[in-house]
């Protein structure tokens, strides 16, 4: 068999081909490009999603605390009709429940917006949401407690003003941590990861009622979730407080430090500068007395 000639090799030994370079390996001027490439798509993802908001910790923990509130935020909602028509309340009735909740929202929620924006709560104003998400759960552990059309009517009255204190403040928080710049960006993300708990919340509510055939224990399990929410975001909101004090009291140090560093340098500079007018003003009187002393001789 005849040996293969050196060019003929060349020409097939190339990265076309799958050969060439380390075997078959690309080479670093490929693999730059690829890099360059993946460099490039993860702009554009970022130019529409901020991905980098999964490093801020008071994201982080308003995510967690809202995944879990939208299990059973929106299932009461949609099952006080049905409830109130299990305990033997007419149709109409029943329906009416949900325009008193609207009415009352509808109140609650610039009501809220203007406690929200005063001088007390506002530095603080994610302690007034996790008091919102608290209170939600508590009004549904205690729906079942509730005997008669009267009954629902009070949970309903008060269900519109945690509902409404809750919708007031679920973007106004988001964009207290985020800032506005991030807000669109945040939002995105929020709205995409929290799709899951309220597309299940409402059918796993329901599997509840089927299983137990009594919606007292769906409103049990959603107020024990909201309320485990409200406590989660309470305290480490609480953290997330203090470690930003910590921050901006240590930020407070180095300035007031790089100030101190400024000024102890400036007069070290105008010590230099008094030190060699002096020692200037010394060689001149020098020379002067030299050149009297010339003249003297003369």
């Amino acid at each position: 068999m005849r040996p293969i000639d050196e060019k003929l090799r060349e020409k097939l030994d190339t990265p076309e081909n799958g050969y060439g370079g380390s075997n078959g390996a690309l080479t670093p001027t490929e693999s730059e490009s690829k890099d360059q490439a993946k460099a490039g798509c993860m702009r554009k993802v970022d130019t529409f999603i901020d991905l980098s908001l999964f490093k801020h910790r008071g994201f982080i923990i308003y995510l967690t605390g809202n995944v879990v509130m939208f299990f059973g935020f929106f299932a009461p909602i949609v099952f006080l009709a049905p409830y109130a028509k299990h305990l033997g309340v007419d149709e109409y009735s029943a329906a009416y429940l949900l325009s008193i909740l609207a009415i009352v929202d509808m109140i609650a929620r610039p009501g809220t917006g203007l406690m929200a924006n005063t001088k007390w709560i506002r530095p603080r104003i994610q302690y007034l949401f996790s008091f919102a998400v608290s209170y939600n759960g508590l009004c549904h552990l205690l729906c079942p407690l509730a005997s008669g059309y009267g009954g629902l009517v009070v949970y309903s009255i008060f269900f519109g003003i945690a509902f409404g204190m809750v919708c007031a403040l679920l973007f106004e928080c988001l964009m207290d941590l985020v800032g506005a710049q991030r807000f669109s960006s945040a939002v995105g993300l929020v709205t995409i990861i929290e799709c899951c708990p309220v597309l299940l919340g409402p059918p796993i509510a329901g599997a509840l009622v089927d299983l137990f055939n009594d919606y007292k224990y769906m409103y049990y399990a959603c107020g024990a979730v909201m309320l485990a929410a409200g406590l989660f975001l309470f305290v480490m909101n609480f953290y997330n407080y203090r470690i930003l004090d910590r921050e901006k009291e240590q930020q407070e140090r180095d300035v007031e430090l790089s100030a101190a560093e400024k000024v102890s340098m400036r007069e070290e500079e105008e010590v230099k500068e008094e030190e060699d007018r002096a020692q200037e003003e010394e060689m001149v009187e020098e020379e002067e007395e030299e050149e009297e002393e010339v003249d003297g001789h003369a």
